[in-house]
This record gives C-alpha cells, sequence and structure tokens, in this order.
C-alpha cells in the first residue's frame, strides 16, 4: 500500500496533461500544488487551478494570478485535449467507454477526470462524448483523521450513516478514512463497493490510498458489489460512495436486515434536499440509515456542520 503526500498527489493528477502544460504545472508554488482541489483545461481557455480560497491562472511566460489578465495565458488547443483525453484513458478509449459516456473516467490514485463534449445519442440514451472540450481533474485527497469528529460524534453503530454535502466538500475523503479507522481501531469487518476506484485508488490490486483493513471490490456496480461482498466477505459494515439509483436502493434494502451497517455517501447540501430524494426517503423509512452528516463546503472540505438523527428529517 502507497500514500502519497499533498504535493505527490498533485504532480500524479497532472500526469496526463501534455508537456507544455504539464511543465507549467510542477513550477507552481508549493502551496498552490498543497491545496489544489481542480484542475481545469478548457478548449482555448486559461488552464485553471481551483484551491479552496482561490482559482488560480497561468500566463505564457510562467507567472501565477488569480484572475485573467492582460497577457498571453497558457491555454489548451485543440491537440492538447485531445492528447490529455487519450492520456487518461492510457490510450485505450475503447475499454472506458462506460466511464466517458457516464462523462468521467477515474484515473490512476483514484482521482476523477471529467469531461464534457457532445453527446452522442442512441436509443434515446448517451452512448459516447465526442468533441470534447473541457476535461476537469479532480484531484483525490487523502487526510487522515478526517473521519475521527463524525466517528466521535456517532458513538455507535447501531445504524447505518449517510455523508451528505456538495461536491468538493470532502465526501470521498471523509469516507475513505472512516473505512480506515473502523476497519483499523474498531475491529470491524469493511467492505468497500468502490464503482469508480475513487476510494481506495487500486491499481493493479494496490491500493492507492490507505483504507486500513478493508476489503476492496474494485469496479464493480454498487448492487453488484454489495451482493458480492455480504455472500462472500460477511462483513460488518459496507461501504460505497454516491448512492441513488435503484438498484443501489434494491440492493441496500435486501440486506439491511441481514445485520450489516451501511455506511454511504450523496450530494445534497441539507435535510430539506436529502429528504426530496424520494430513494433516500424509502431508506431511511426502512431504518438502514440512522444518522445523517452535513459537510461545510469545498472551503472547508471534510469538517462537519451538522449531524441530525434520520428520524428527526423523516418526521420532518
Amino acid at each position: 500500500m502507497s500514500s502519497l503526500n499533498l504535493k505527490e498527489r498533485f504532480i500524479q493528477a497532472s500526469s496526463p496533461l501534455t508537456t507544455n502544460i504539464s511543465s507549467r504545472m510542477l513550477m507552481l508554488p508549493d502551496f498552490i500544488q498543497e491545496s489544489a482541489q481542480e484542475i481545469r483545461i478548457r478548449l482555448n481557455r486559461p488552464v485553471s487551478i481551483s484551491c479552496p480560497d482561490n482559482t488560480y491562472f497561468l500566463t505564457e511566460n510562467g507567472c501565477v494570478t488569480n484572475k485573467i489578465i492582460d497577457q498571453p495565458m497558457l491555454s489548451a488547443n485543440k491537440k492538447d485535449i485531445s492528447d490529455i483525453f487519450h492520456n487518461i484513458c492510457n490510450y485505450s478509449v475503447y475499454s472506458r467507454q462506460n466511464e466517458i459516456k457516464n462523462g468521467f473516467v477515474t484515473m490512476q490514485g483514484g482521482h476523477r477526470a471529467g469531461i464534457c463534449g457532445t453527446a452522442v445519442i442512441e436509443n434515446e440514451k448517451i452512448n459516447n462524448i465526442r468533441d470534447i472540450s473541457s476535461i476537469n481533474i479532480r484531484i483525490a485527497r487523502e487526510h487522515k483523521e478526517s473521519g475521527k469528529e463524525i466517528l466521535k460524534n456517532i458513538k455507535s453503530f447501531s445504524g447505518g450513516v449517510l455523508i451528505c454535502g456538495s461536491p468538493c466538500s470532502g465526501k470521498t475523503t471523509v469516507l475513505r478514512d472512516i473505512a480506515r479507522l473502523i476497519s483499523l481501531e474498531y475491529d470491524k469487518k469493511v467492505s468497500i463497493v468502490d464503482e469508480r476506484g475513487e476510494i481506495a485508488g487500486t491499481v493493479q490490486g494496490t491500493f492507492q490510498n490507505d483504507v486500513g483493513l478493508s476489503d476492496i471490490l474494485d469496479g464493480y456496480s454498487k448492487a453488484e458489489g454489495i451482493i458480492q461482498s455480504i455472500r462472500s466477505m460477511s462483513p460488518d459494515v459496507v461501504i460505497c460512495d454516491e448512492i441513488g439509483g435503484f438498484d443501489d436502493v434494491k440492493a441496500i434494502l435486501q440486506y439491511s436486515n441481514s445485520g450489516v451497517i451501511f455506511i454511504a455517501t450523496i450530494h445534497c447540501k441539507n435535510s430539506k434536499e436529502l429528504i426530496k430524494k424520494p430513494f433516500i426517503k424509502e431508506l431511511i423509512k426502512a431504518n438502514v440509515f440512522e444518522k445523517a452528516v452535513f459537510l461545510q463546503n469545498r472551503r472547508n472540505a471534510g469538517k462537519i456542520s451538522n449531524i441530525v438523527n434520520c428520524g428527526e428529517i423523516l418526521n420532518g
């Protein structure tokens, strides 16, 4: 198991960029490299690096600025975009087709590259994306002990936990550390259903992120992974990221009465948004989740806003 520091993770996430862009990334000040959350590449537009406190741009002569100025800015042309995309896919675009049509590709180390372009529609569904115009690399971070505050406030594992927050609020980072902590310090058997490879960041069977003694089902759909883990690994806790589909809910409901506790993330900012999601309401009614943990925002990634009992959300 390898564990990279913040700067190494930034360098790893930058590696698919073309030489003219990646070489400039390596010249960025340490505070930007260590705090960067996203690298955005837009066709014929300035390359940007999003940090919690600001967004930074590079000029052609290597200067760093937090606004677009009247100087030649470092930007990506069509060939840059194409080369970066193929690098992200390890020059095997066809093998990543299922991810591409969903708008993202998971990179080595658990970094996620979001893709924008023109949708190719077949049978009323997106089958591919062509003429790619934007790529957004979200940098996977590992913050040890980030899950400790949540576990301290929950105190027991009598019921499941939903970790809620907006994009870049630290949901996956916290989820990863919770898996590490409960497998090591709470002596629980943990299975992680890592559908997109973002939690453990598995590369050829080796975890890039520290998830303790968890068992990893890498690349499984959440529904298939949940079923497989419970059948074969006898977990105390099943962890998965971003539940949402009907199949996810069906699998969770199917095994919620088997003594397994589920810990999962979901996109929402507050209780009002959470209860509007019909499938979540169904899971709460079935007592699958006992607590909902709401995180703050990208400026305070991983920090708790509040923790509520799911029963209270249901009752308004």
